[in-house]
């Protein structure tokens, strides 16, 4: 299988899972973010309802933008890459042991956040908006849902960007870098080894592939467990890159610090904030990734595509 098919592979399938799933990452930032004592969001159905109530339907997708244009080039290299590590692990004939297939998937999250960290700290920004409008002390009343919804929608992440990009450099855009490694690469340890191996358990034969369905729920199993398991890293990382922040909420430093922060003021729970949403969203998206990908639509899609436009 060529970079290409694996490019096109990536790029399909990155696109139809956040299509599908992004109402739910929007509600696990608002959920992550918030704070004890200004609890606007109960729980993820009562965020997406008074999300649509205050920002109408297209409110849930808030930041798709951003995601549908640079989930391409991510979920590209982050499949890519650990087909590559994978294929190198294993030049030596013995295959590869789990020990391998984990270094593969450490060497996929290490590649991935070149894209990963500036697409989460602009979709962050544009999805947490509508909860900073409507946090106001221990309560929001539902007549105050509007308030403020003009101010969120003018945000866009354009003018995030260049606001970065002028005041802070490139590295503006990579503010919860550490962080974002920290939940990626553990994340694709897990998920890539325990889909290899959930995956091989629907083969008939060692040469046969297994039925697309099977892959499907291969996928959804393995990024559900890896999903929960780094739920800690990602509420510390959606801490950090949130820039703009309500009132009587505390900044952090960094990792440790807003570790120790959260901790002391909100105790070990709120490390799991967010963590159903997040098990919600990365099950489907991964099963959907890994259907394509299995599928090999990029294959197809070559296959009618005039070959000198890949001969270069």
């Amino acid at each position: 299988e060529g970079l290409p098919a694996k490019l096109i592979n990536g790029g399909v399938a990155g696109i139809v899972g956040v299509t599908c799933v992004f109402p739910i990452d929007l509600a696990k930032t608002r959920l992550q973010n918030q704070r004890h004592g200004q609890q606007v969001y109960r729980s993820m159905v009562d965020c997406l309802l008074k999300t649509v109530r205050s920002e109408g339907y297209l409110g849930m997708y808030r930041g798709a933008a951003v995601n549908l244009t640079l989930v391409t080039p991510e979920k590209a290299i982050k499949l890519a890459a650990n087909d590559f590590f994978r294929h190198h692990f294993a030049r030596d004939g013995r295959g590869l042991t789990v020990f391998r297939e984990m270094l593969a998937g450490c060497g996929a999250g290490i590649c991935q956040v070149i894209i990963t960290t500036p697409m989460e700290m602009l979709k962050i920004q544009l999805q947490d908006a509508g909860r900073l409008s409507n946090v106001a002390g221990t309560a929001v009343p539902a007549r105050q849902y509007n308030a403020g919804v003009a101010a969120v929608r003018s945000v866009s992440a354009t003018k995030i960007a260049w606001d970065l990009l002028h005041s802070q450099g490139v590295g503006g855009l990579y503010r919860g870098l550490g962080a974002t490694l920290l939940r990626d690469v553990p994340f694709s340890v897990i998920y890539f080894p325990l889909f290899a191996h959930l995956n091989r358990l629907g083969q008939g034969q060692p040469s046969e592939a297994p039925p697309f369905y099977w892959s499907f729920l291969s996928g959804c199993g393995a990024g559900c467990i890896a999903a929960v398991a780094v739920n800690p890293c990602d509420v510390i990382k959606t801490r950090l890159q949130s820039l703009s922040r309500g009132a009587h909420e505390e900044s952090y430093s960094g990792i440790v610090d807003c570790a120790r922060k959260i901790l002391r003021k909100e105790g070990p729970s709120a490390f799991l904030k967010g963590a159903s949403c997040r098990a919600l969203l990365i099950a489907p998206l991964f099963g959907i990734a890994q259907v394509v990908y299995v599928l090999g639509v990029g294959e197809f899609v070559l296959d009618y595509t005039p070959n000198t436009l890949f001969s270069a």
